[in-house]
């Protein structure tokens, strides 16, 4: 789709100043802070950072990712979130030009990279991006292009249910097999239920098809990935990392791979 260079650079700008923001999202919600008191600060000195400090990603590369005021290292999570969400934001645009799927996808793209990074860090997928995610993509579905509020809810429903039947299952297969491997992990489910209701939000923008595909994938970039060293560390897997690229692969080529699986392995 031929869209002005001008309006993608705009997109990015937003997407940067987005990124920004949900650099706060990932280390408060978790915590269960406000994300608006108190303002920005320097993580080391707990000095407040001035507007012109807290530029998306130039004001890092300014001050060489120090703090101005004690010269402490600025992590450099901050400016790859910023960046990544810019380009997400930007591309979204691009792909689909000025139409409400492009403010969709940028959304829930953004979102399922807000869980990939609480989930590493934190092992903890906060409410705000799973609940609140799941109704703003039954609102989106309201709009004009993408998907239907019917195939939204349904899906949304199926995600979570779905998800919740497999963690049952899951944790009574485990509890009968090796009830050690839970509590060597300090856990007593086999599968969070953030991860549960993070499929409902997957459900609500992706469509019922899109969660099978999504936990599809999922599974097995987990066990490729993060398999071997599960096993070996006796961590339990952050799946929600995981279920978030199989999201943003299904978002992005689901049809065609479904269309593919159809014809191809089904002869449909």
């Amino acid at each position: 789709m031929n869209v002005p260079t001008l309006l993608i650079v705009y997109a990015g700008l937003i997407g940067l100043a987005v990124g920004s923001f949900l650099n706060v999202c990932t280390l408060r919600w978790p915590e269960e802070q406000s994300v608006v008191r108190p303002p920005s600060r320097c993580p080391g000195c707990g000095s407040g950072i001035a507007w012109y400090d807290n530029v998306p990603v130039l004001s890092w590369l300014i001050l060489r990712g120090k703090c101005r005021t004690c010269g402490e290292p600025i992590s450099p999570q901050y400016p790859a979130v910023e960046f990544v969400t810019g380009c997400i934001w930007a591309g979204m645009l691009a792909v689909h030009g000025v139409e409400p799927e492009a403010l969709r996808g940028a959304l829930f793209l953004t979102i399922l990279f807000g869980i990939s990074i609480t989930d590493a860090r934190f092992y903890i997928i906060p409410d705000e991006f799973s609940v609140g995610g799941a109704v703003l993509g039954f609102a989106l579905a309201l709009m004009p292009g993408g998907i239907d509020w019917i195939p939204s809810l349904t899906g949304a429903a199926i995600g979570f249910f779905g998800m919740w039947g497999v963690g049952k299952g899951g944790t009574l297969l485990v509890k009968a097999t090796n009830p050690e491997r839970l509590e060597e992990a300090g856990v007593d489910s086999a599968l969070g239920f953030g991860d549960v209701k993070m499929m409902g939000m997957v459900g609500a923008f992706v469509g019922w098809q899109g969660v099978l595909l999504t936990v599809f994938l999922g599974s097995v970039f987990a066990l490729v990935v993060f398999g071997a060293i599960s096993a070996i560390t006796k961590r339990l897997i952050p799946l929600g990392i995981f279920l978030a690229m199989g999201a943003a692969v299904a978002y992005g080529y689901g049809d065609a791979i479904i269309a593919w699986y159809q014809t191809s392995v089904l002869g449909v």
